[in-house]
């Protein structure tokens, strides 16, 4: 694995927060999956077996691309 993999910060705003982790390939899958409850963070990163995550909840959450809010509209 590549040292320079982008990372992500997911921060829950409230209880059970899922963050679903989705298979890279020619089938996308879940693969993984956590629940967070409020105020807890959970690093992430994109792997060779990771391309993308879902979040559903209330959530912040950090990339290198800005930090985003899912309760904006």
């Amino acid at each position: 694995m590549s040292q320079s993999a982008d990372f992500f910060v997911i921060k829950a705003r409230e209880n059970g927060v899922q963050v679903i982790g989705l298979t890279r390939g020619s089938d996308t899958r879940f693969h993984h999956s956590e629940k967070l409850d409020k105020g807890e963070v959970m690093i992430g990163q994109f792997t060779e077996h990771t391309s993308a995550v879902k979040i559903r909840g209330k959530a912040v959450i950090q990339t290198s691309h800005g930090t985003m809010d899912t309760d904006e509209e």
